[in-house]
């Protein structure tokens, strides 16, 4: 390495490689990180390809540094704001009970009906 990188660093690089689990990115001409599938973008990301190429210029943020095996993990994500969550209805929920109607109840009340004509059935 070059130049020392240190986690929380951000920083642009050029993606030199683009693989199955993440994208390899160039940080300098000597220094190369990963961007992992999961850091690419929020979301769920099913082809890196669809988000980066080759050659793009990329800024990204430094999660970790392993100096003992001089990688680099890095995050796209991480410098991109977070998508607001996903509203639920204003409506208030309602219990299961106050879905069933009358007519549904008369069905239950024929199923323990029936019920006490089987259990006489089956001790004949």
């Amino acid at each position: 390495m070059t130049k020392t990188y240190q986690t929380g660093d951000k920083v642009s690089g050029k993606v030199t490689g683009i693989q199955p689990y993440g994208a390899f990115v160039a940080l300098d001409d000597q220094t190369q990180g990963l961007v992992h599938i999961s850091e690419i973008t929020h979301g769920y990301v099913k082809e890196v390809s669809e988000y980066l190429s080759v050659g793009q210029e990329v800024d990204v943020k430094v999660l970790d540094v392993d100096t003992k095996s001089k990688k680099i993990s890095l995050s796209i994500r991480a410098l991109q704001e977070q998508p607001p969550a996903a509203q639920k209805s204003e409506k208030p929920r309602q219990s299961l009970q106050s879905h069933v109607n009358e007519s549904d109840s008369e069905g239950f009340n024929t199923l323990k009906d029936k019920m006490q004509e089987w259990i006489k059935r089956s001790g004949q």
